[in-house]
């Protein structure tokens, strides 16, 4: 069977409540507002090259606007909501930013095959440069696995990142 065009659902127990917020180690994570836009657009910016190498797949094509991106955040804010997705911005201890996580339907961002069925959330993330020159991208990762390891129920994640750390 052909499965490239199906996206599942992201399945979550009755009653369970996705973190809005999540910290470990040296990394925090918000799920992403609008308030974000003028970090986000800076650092996706300044990140093209870098995301494309780290995190893979087609976005970014080119430069935001703050126009564009806000519509982004807005879609965000309401696929959290709604439970469609779970994107965060990624913050250090000083409240910098670093980057952004995305936890979507298995199908949403990776094409599903046979061979992923199995897995129940599509993992990503990128950083800025300067948070990769400072050893955020594995550190990132690390906190992923912590994360869906103890605070959320899904039992199998892909990381689907061109680069996944050793």
């Amino acid at each position: 069977m052909d499965y490239r065009e199906f996206v599942r659902r992201l399945t979550l127990p009755e009653g369970f409540t996705v973190p809005a917020e999540l910290s470990h180690g040296d990394v925090t994570a918000r799920a992403i507002t609008r308030a974000d836009l003028a970090d986000d657009v800076a650092g996706i910016n300044a990140s093209l090259d870098l995301i494309r190498q780290t995190r893979g797949g087609g976005w970014p094509a080119e430069a935001v606007t703050e126009e564009d991106n806000y519509v982004d955040l807005v879609w965000h804010e309401c696929e959290f909501r709604d439970g469609g997705s779970y994107t965060y911005v990624l913050r250090d201890p000083a409240g910098g930013y670093l980057g952004c996580a995305y936890l979507y339907p298995m199908g949403g961002r990776t094409k599903l095959t046979e061979d992923l069925l199995d897995h129940d959330v599509d993992v990503s993330w990128w950083v800025t440069p300067g948070a990769y020159d400072r050893g955020y991208y594995p550190k990132v990762h690390s906190a992923l696995r912590h994360w869906l390891a103890d605070d959320f129920p899904f039992s199998k994640p892909y990381f689907s990142n061109r680069r996944i750390p050793g």
